[in-house]
């Protein structure tokens, strides 16, 4: 797309160290939509004075409205890195920020800079995205979505939105083949007819948010240690009125394109154990919101292909990447339920959120958790030490119908899940493996063992952790009697890697 007005004046103007009293060089970013000045400590945007169908930056007016949006969305969730819009004036000596004398020629937003190092896509091209990112990711996207503002009308603009994607796809003719364009169009028609009632539903419920909508790797920063969410779109509100799982799909989806499966399944999972409750059901629509965050990935990237000769090979490579993502979270999956038991000590969490990603479509299982349940239902924090009263039989019970009640709701959408328990009861065992053949899906258990020195000398070494068991917790599940087990016994005293190697042999 041809920019509507010249720009280049104010783009040099912000790029000379002089207009900020700067001894060394500034920092320019050139994106689709606008050009990013890094000038010492301080951050200058301007939006490029351009159109899409998806974003229209066409006049200075919208531009200004686009930059007091931008500030405005984005001050909720990044205080500290939003500081306001500063207007780029002609004076009689030239250019000059800010300021009250002059006519006003360009708008910006102004931002605190941070280190550009620490985006989460430079640390996964690093190497250096942490598992415990992704955890943190899920807690801050939970408080994000938990106070936006409830909003309407996104079933609608959701098919809208379809429908425009896929007619993007296919005029993109020299990027994308048109007969697998109009075979995932007709996958996309069907999958979003399945769950059209679903989503009417879950936005009679408050599901649908002003939600950051852009939610993506490139778009948090590492700043201080924690993830910061920035960069919301500010542009069209339609755009991020939408369901909430569909905003924490993008962030899926680009976690799992980029083959970072496990913070994918982590972050999802640790999302749901703050939601599980009433997000379980929504997971039907899972697959319909991944694929069109990779097919609007793939249209747009294809788009950038056309403005930038110079990297249009590698662009056009890169929109058939995402493209073909679209494809696989279109395609069916059979869900299947897996058991995992033993004594506390004996890794059964270890191994389920190693597993958790390797199982059923994308972003892998569901993995239901004992510990969680019971201080969800007590009331309690994630490592909040519970009363001996919270172990009561008949609690412990409530526990394990909560599990059971999870794992049917997330294979009747078809997800599969991994549900983690001591599981000491041969009647809890066979109950969970009633609830697979209930659903008509595979049933597998795993009880794992280990000398119960080992198991006390793990559960003393925890700090943090979400388990309340202690030694002599350990001692007294010892000396249960957990009667016939017909789940496959694994051996628990070795290397977690020889554990999930044996138990992803015996899935198949």
């Amino acid at each position: 797309m041809q920019p509507s007005e010249d720009q280049s004046e104010v783009f040099a103007f912000l790029a000379d160290p002089s207009t900020h009293a700067l001894a060394g060089k500034v920092a320019r970013i050139d994106t689709h939509g606008a050009v990013v000045f890094l000038a010492g400590r301080d951050v200058y945007k301007i939006k490029r004075a351009i159109f899409f169908p998806f974003m229209d930056f066409s006049t200075l007016e919208k531009r200004r409205v686009a930059c007091e949006n931008e500030i405005a969305v984005n001050k909720v969730n990044a205080p500290e890195l939003y500081l306001g819009t500063l207007p780029i004036r002609r004076s009689a000596h030239g250019l000059i920020l800010g300021g009250t004398d002059g006519d006003i020629v360009e708008w910006a937003v102004h931002l605190r800079r941070f280190d550009e190092t620490k985006t989460l896509d430079r640390l996964a091209e690093r190497g250096e995205l942490d598992l415990s990112i992704a955890a943190q990711l899920a807690d801050i996207i939970f408080i994000a979505h938990e106070r936006a503002p409830h909003r309407s009308g996104a079933a609608e603009d959701f098919r809208r939105r379809l429908e425009d994607t896929i007619l993007g796809l296919a005029e993109a003719q020299d990027v994308f083949a048109p007969a697998a364009v109009a075979a995932v169009g007709t996958r996309f028609m069907a999958a979003y007819a399945v769950n059209e009632m679903s989503l009417r539903a879950r936005e009679a419920k408050g599901k649908v948010r002003r939600c950051h909508g852009d939610v993506h790797l490139r778009n948090i920063v590492l700043d201080d240690g924690h993830p910061v969410l920035f960069d919301a779109i500010e542009f069209d509100d339609s755009m991020a009125t939408i369901d909430i799982l569909y905003d924490l799909a993008f962030i899926l989806m680009d976690l799992w394109q980029r083959g970072f499966h496990a913070h994918a399944n982590l972050l999802f999972n640790r999302y749901l154990w703050r939601s599980a409750e009433d997000e379980m059901e929504g997971l039907a629509a899972l697959p319909l919101f991944l694929a069109l965050r990779a097919a609007i990935r793939a249209r747009v990237t294809a788009a950038l292909a056309k403005l930038d000769l110079a990297a249009r090979e590698g662009r056009a490579r890169e929109a058939r990447q995402f493209f073909a993502a679209a494809e696989d979270f279109l395609k069916p999956h059979a869900p299947r339920l897996v058991g995992i038991g033993g004594f506390s000590g004996s890794g059964k969490s270890a191994l389920a959120q190693e597993l958790a990603s390797t199982i059923g479509r994308a972003p892998g299982a569901v993995h239901l958790r004992s510990d969680i349940e019971r201080k969800r239902l007590c009331g309690a924090g994630e490592v909040e030490r519970l009363p001996p009263d919270a172990y009561r039989p008949e609690m412990s019970e409530k526990v394990y119908r909560k599990l059971r009640d999870l794992a049917g709701a997330a294979l009747r959408a078809g997800q599969s899940a991994i549900v983690d328990a001591v599981h000491a009861k041969p009647e809890e065992r066979d109950a969970l493996a009633a609830v697979a053949a209930h659903a008509g899906v595979p049933f597998t258990g795993f009880w794992l063992e280990a000398p119960v020195e080992t198991l006390v000398a793990r559960v003393a070494a925890r700090k943090n952790d979400v388990s309340d068991a202690t030694p002599a917790v350990v001692r007294e599940q010892s000396a249960f009697a957990f009667g016939r087990v017909s789940w496959m016994r694994l051996d628990a005293d070795r290397r977690l890697s020889d554990v999930k190697r044996d138990a992803l042999q015996h899935l198949g």
